[in-house]
């Protein structure tokens, strides 16, 4: 049987060459031959529709360049449809769209190319700028900016993404060396914060207050004119810097203004009595209350002279051991509360467990530095006096502390 397009030949159906292709088997006759070829007709039928729907979204849309890899496999597929019709027409359909599609891809590219050159521009005009937030921020931009710009001709995108990148990438690493240089600069900085912090510390343990006093002015003009640091690392070294200083002004000011001149009999009947307090006080658990009678006590301890009578030497060192546990329990109360911030629904015998562990830990630490201390004291030779006396008093505050957390230690074990 023939067919314009093809013939059936010894129950073979067969579509005839076209477009320099040989004829071509594309199936078998089923029931009849009329129906067999009304079928591959009706397959033919399906992919004209298949090549108008191609053209109409093509016609109705705006990116139209998006079509152009639906158009190929499509035009290839035709080229060996099993399906009888006069393909040539549809397959030149295809290519006349196909170049369509390229000119205004062609044209695409080269704006995109065009946008992509003035964002390269942009990019270079800013890449040595040193407002590193602002421009941090325009780069991002920019950045987003050349993803939503479209591709450019194969054989120079390797190129334009390079220029691109190069342009970005050297701001960045500007930004990176700007801040590594000033992390080290930091880590320098810090070192002259830490000196001047154990320079207030001497001063302070100085037993002429009026050479305290000088020392403490100068290291304070030298902390105003030190470099920069982050402010968290700062922050803990300001802290006890101020404290320092400020306790070194207070003697200071109690020596030039000593007030009323008690009697030794009262300087020694009133350490007494303040030492007792805090020795009662220190038995007790931590709370606001006694932290806030503890610091008019203090109020009250700094109204008498700092030197005391021979008679009041061990009821001022008694004081002195324990205020300091009196504070130390109210430190160790508050970090419990920051580590665990269920620490008050705990059990007590947890409580217990906790801070027990958390103190120990801390008087490893205070073992190691007062060994440390120890060490280098004895490798100094020195031959003033005020230094032997400030090297004694700080090795004595660190001892105190050690002794003060194993005296918690001890209570906590007898509860």
């Amino acid at each position: 049987m023939e067919h314009p397009y093809g013939y059936i030949r010894d129950k073979k159906v067969f579509l005839k060459g076209y477009l320099g292709q040989p004829d071509r088997e594309i199936g078998e006759v089923k029931e009849d031959e009329a129906s067999t070829i009304a079928y591959f007709e009706n397959r033919f039928e399906q992919l004209k529709e298949k090549v108008e729907t191609l053209k109409t979204d093509i016609a109705e849309n705006q990116n139209k360049g998006s079509f152009l890899m639906k158009l190929i496999h499509l035009k290839d597929s035709l080229m060996s449809a099993d399906a009888l019709g006069d393909f040539v027409p549809l397959i030149h359909e295809l290519e006349q769209q196909e170049a369509y599609l390229n000119e205004i891809i062609a044209s695409n590219r080269a704006k995109n190319l065009e946008l992509k050159k003035a964002l390269i521009q942009e990019a270079e005009a800013m890449k040595d700028d040193t407002d590193w937030k602002s421009t941090t921020e325009f780069y991002k931009e920019l950045k987003l900016r050349w993803i939503k710009t479209g591709p450019v001709n194969k054989d120079i995108e390797e190129e334009i993404e390079k220029q691109f990148e190069d342009a970005v990438q050297h701001f960045f690493e500007n930004r990176r060396h700007y801040y590594e240089g000033l992390s080290l600069q930091a880590d320098e900085n810090i070192k002259v914060y830490e000196a001047l912090v154990e320079q207030a510390r001497e001063a302070h343990d100085l037993p002429d207050v009026k050479m305290a006093f000088e020392i403490s002015k100068r290291i304070q003009k030298e902390w105003k004119q030190s470099g920069k640091v982050p402010a968290e690392r700062r922050q803990p070294l300001w802290d006890e810097f101020s404290k320092l200083n400020n306790r070194i002004f207070s003697k200071y000011k109690r020596a030039l203004n000593p007030g009323p001149t008690l009697h030794p009999r009262e300087i020694t009947k009133k350490t007494e009595e303040f030492a007792e307090k805090m020795k009662q006080m220190a038995q007790k658990p931590s709370s606001r209350e006694l932290i806030e009678e503890a610091k008019a006590i203090q109020q009250e301890w700094r109204k008498l002279p700092p030197r005391k009578p021979r008679e009041a030497k061990m009821a001022a060192k008694s004081y002195q051991f324990f205020t300091d546990i009196v504070f130390e329990k109210s430190f160790l109360e508050r970090l419990m509360h920051n580590k665990y911030p269920d620490y008050s629904s705990k059990a007590e015998e947890e409580q217990k467990r906790l801070k027990t562990a958390l103190l120990k830990d801390l008087l490893r630490r205070d073992q190691s530095e007062l060994e440390n201390a120890q060490n280098n004291s004895e490798n100094f030779r020195v031959q003033t006096k005020d230094f032997e006396i400030a090297m004694m008093k700080k090795l004595s505050g660190l001892k105190r502390k050690v002794d003060v957390k194993n005296y918690i230690l001890k209570q906590l074990s007898q509860k």
